[in-house]
């Protein structure tokens, strides 16, 4: 369906023409969703940041996920969890992706703050949805943070997810709803795990262009 993460973005971004030039900012959900938003955020002159969330994982499945944490420390998290898990392992859990939150944000942000989002039109962007809970935990955080409009806008996604989140938000883009959709990967002709070093090029690059 898709070439590369670039080639995802440039198409999801022609998807959000309608908010093209209207002082939107794009907040992308990394690592896979940087070059995907920045993208995005290009063709519709927006601005563009991180917003920092992360599934939280089961102990023997990191794959999978019970729930997901924002930068913010607001949680969705499935409230079915706790007939499976132990508190104590949750609790494990959480602040293990709170200590890789407060990495990334010192990495890929530098530290900086989120800029004010109150009443502005923010999208959220991620290079594909699958469960749907880091999302969740996004549109959780923008609602505390007082946005505007909130718009989810990814790629790929599960039909199912896509209903679940719909009534959450102002509006959800998604440009593919494959049948048997089992992962992210499985929409994108080339696909990796984005390190560190690459998320790091991708902003820079982004910012030299910019002249910032």
């Amino acid at each position: 369906m898709f070439e590369s993460r670039k080639d995802a973005g440039r198409k999801l971004g022609k998807a959000l023409e309608k908010y093209k030039n209207k002082n939107c900012i794009v907040l992308a959900i990394p690592k896979g969703g940087i070059e995907v938003g920045i993208e995005a955020a290009k063709y519709i002159n927006a601005d563009f940041s991180l917003i920092i969330v992360r599934k939280l994982p089961f102990p023997d499945e990191p794959e999978a996920g019970f729930g997901a944490i924002a930068e913010d420390g607001t949680m969705y998290i499935n409230p079915n969890i706790y007939n499976y898990l132990e508190q104590e392992t949750i609790e494990s859990v959480i602040d293990g992706q709170r200590k890789e939150i407060e990495r990334r944000i010192s990495i890929l942000r530098k530290g900086s703050p989120l800029p004010p989002l109150e009443n502005r039109t923010a999208i959220l962007v991620d290079d594909g949805i699958a469960a749907g809970s880091t999302m969740r935990a996004a549109v959780m955080m923008l609602r505390g943070k007082r946005a505007g409009k909130i718009i989810i806008a990814s790629p790929v996604a599960g039909a199912e997810t896509v209903a679940k989140l719909t009534p959450l938000v102002d509006e959800v883009i998604v440009l593919e709803t494959p049948d048997f959709f089992r992962a992210v990967a499985q929409a994108y002709n080339n696909w990796h795990d984005v390190s560190d070093e690459e998320a790091f090029e991708l902003l820079k690059t982004r910012n030299d262009d910019r002249g910032s």
